[in-house]
């Protein structure tokens, strides 16, 4: 039923449809994507995958968060040997944290013998789809997180603009503005898909290194706010995405340029013209 106000008089269904009908006739009713079964299939594994990368990133998260309690830097590599918990009990760690340290490493095993399976399942799909080959281009953003991107984008005519496209991918943030005060930003917006902003944000964590288009960036957002949030590189590849899929071009970062006159960092990760 179409919208009406309050203190309108009701109207028939049947006039309901002709305008519906009239509507649909002037192709003024967007239609809705529905992917196929198969890509639905190929999503939920990727879904599939995130979680358990998930999971996996907190296990590790916590496992630093135990040694910093006692002051205590081992990686998680040397960690994993046969005498790495044997490392914190020589540098004073006491048992029951030596023990909650044995836990997590138990679960990073755990499901890292649920994701190789599951990765290799995946890699056919991704060496297969000429878009997903495409964004493996973008450095920082391996065969899989290509893969996860170009499922859920699905086709890119879909949004008429990179900023759609972010927006979608839950990295625009909300804009709160009442009357003639100025217009702010706040927390990102959660409404759109979880799976895509999740990809850009993992593909997001590379911009550490110097190689990367995004280092400066990185490096630019670290200094404003004082962490290192990649949610602005996220935006930036979703954005390069986009027209790397529009145009069917890989990856090509307009050129750095080291002169006192340059552009901001926020504004240089894009395609060159």
């Amino acid at each position: 039923m179409l919208n009406r106000p309050r203190n309108q008089p009701s109207i028939s269904p049947q006039i309901d449809a002709r305008v519906l009908a009239e509507l649909c006739r002037r192709e003024l009713v967007p239609a809705l994507f529905l992917p196929s079964l198969d890509q639905r299939a190929l999503r939920e594994r990727l879904r599939r995958r995130m979680h358990l990368v998930r999971l996996r990133t907190s296990a590790k998260g916590r496992i630093f968060g135990l040694q910093t309690q006692w002051g205590v830097r081992v990686s998680l590599e040397r960690l994993r040997r046969a005498d790495g918990l044997t490392l914190l009990e020589r540098a004073g760690v006491p048992e029951l944290w030596r023990r909650s340290v044995g836990e997590c490493l138990a679960v990073i095993e755990f499901l890292d013998a649920r994701l190789e399976p599951l990765e290799a399942e995946l890699r056919p799909f991704a060496k297969a789809d000429p878009s997903a080959v495409l964004l493996d281009t973008i450095p920082g953003v391996a065969e899989l997180l290509a893969l996860t991107i170009t499922v859920e984008v699905g086709e890119i005519n879909r949004f008429a603009s990179p900023e759609k496209l972010v927006s979608y991918g839950r990295l625009a943030p909300r804009v709160r503005q009442s009357g003639q005060a100025r217009p702010r930003s706040g927390p990102l917006s959660k409404s759109g898909s979880r799976l895509l902003g999740w990809a850009a944000v993992e593909a997001a964590q590379q911009a550490w290194r110097e190689s990367n288009p995004s280092h400066e960036l990185y490096l630019d957002v670290s200094r404003r706010s004082g962490n290192h949030n990649s949610a602005a590189v996220a935006r930036k590849i979703l954005i390069a995405a986009w027209h790397m899929l529009s145009r069917n071009q890989p990856f090509n970062p307009a050129p750095r340029t080291t002169s006192d006159t340059s552009v901001p960092a926020s504004s240089r990760l894009a395609l060159a013209a």
